[in-house]
């Protein structure tokens, strides 16, 4: 069976990022495995890719004739490909040398028809000690309660999902109107094509936590104005996916309930057994980052459905 990893990416300065993902892509240790690299139409960025990788057996190099966006971009990859199983890494995302062989084991060893893995999340810099692990789903990482190993989900994260490529193109590819396009970015991104596959096929995605990319996180991500600036508008993108996609309006609000149900209960339980300063931090923050995720949800109810419908399918929601 063979593999096709799809790595898309657009700015000079995180090219040495882009480049450290695609070395690990290049080293697994899978065979047979195709690479295929969208530069979203930066000449520039695509000229220092085809001088660094082309003419490599198995590579497949392409450049956008303009900046279309993640979605676009992922998609366009996909139809380039050739693999059986296409694969999707961020451009800032280390794979594990076996990331795509685990992948591979559960098509083999299942009728699966799209497998996720474990987004890691790699501090670059040193872990602000007030981020609790319950929201590390704002930088696109496994948060606490994410999934059992080899459970089935909706969706595991873009840095680390992978579909059947038949089913993928089936089922239209990634929906241009959510995703990264410049400072553009709704979110939910993965949500409307895996809700397309299950509602065509039946099937979720089989989460294999051993299946590992390590997803680097900046300073930027470990700012606590800029984590709760995020909060707010993941709440608003949430309030834009409900309309547009009313089978995902369940999703986050069972998290919630585990969030204040389980988690939160568990978490003073243990500050009161073993009081700290970290735990205190990381207490109160999960408190602020929910209620930053409710106003931004609020935000979102006020606005007529039909100028927040219009604004989703127009792609211009921003997240700073």
């Amino acid at each position: 069976m063979k593999v096709s990893v799809v790595i898309c990416t657009y700015a000079m300065e995180r090219y040495d990022v882009f480049s450290e993902c695609v070395d690990s892509v290049l080293a697994q240790t899978y065979d047979p495995l195709e690479v295929v690299i969208v530069v979203d139409g930066n000449e520039d960025v695509f000229d220092r890719v085809c001088e660094d990788y082309g003419g490599l057996e198995d590579v497949v190099l392409h450049c956008n004739d303009e900046n279309q966006g993640i979605s676009y971009s992922r998609t366009r990859g996909a139809e380039l490909a050739t693999g059986d199983v296409v694969a999707f890494i961020d451009d800032d995302a280390v794979a594990e040398p076996d990331w795509v062989e685990e992948l591979a084991r559960v098509y083999d060893e299942t009728d699966a028809i799209a497998v996720g893995g474990h987004a890691k999340p790699d501090w670059v810099t040193e872990k602000p000690d007030f981020f609790p692990e319950e929201f590390y789903w704002l930088v696109g990482c496994d948060e606490r309660g994410m999934g059992e190993h080899m459970e089935e989900l909706r969706n595991t994260y873009g840095s680390n999902i992978s579909f059947r490529r038949n089913v993928f193109l089936n089922v239209g590819g990634y929906d241009e109107n959510t995703g990264r396009k410049g400072d553009r970015h709704i979110q939910a991104h993965e949500a409307p094509v895996c809700i397309r596959m299950a509602n065509k096929y039946g099937k979720g995605v089989i989460y294999n936590t051993d299946a590992v990319v390590n997803h680097k996180l900046f300073d930027y991500r470990g700012d606590f104005r800029w984590l709760v600036f995020r909060s707010f508008w993941q709440g608003y993108s949430k309030r834009i996916m409900d309309l547009l996609l009313p089978e995902a309006a369940g999703d986050k609000n069972e998290y919630l309930k585990q969030l204040l149900l389980e988690f939160v209960p568990s978490r003073v339980r243990e500050l009161v057994r073993e009081p700290s300063s970290t735990k205190a931090k990381q207490l109160v923050t999960i408190f602020v980052f929910t209620a930053a995720v409710g106003f931004g949800y609020l935000y979102g109810l006020v606005q007529s459905d039909d100028a927040l419908v219009r604004e989703g399918t127009e792609n211009e929601l921003t997240t700073a």
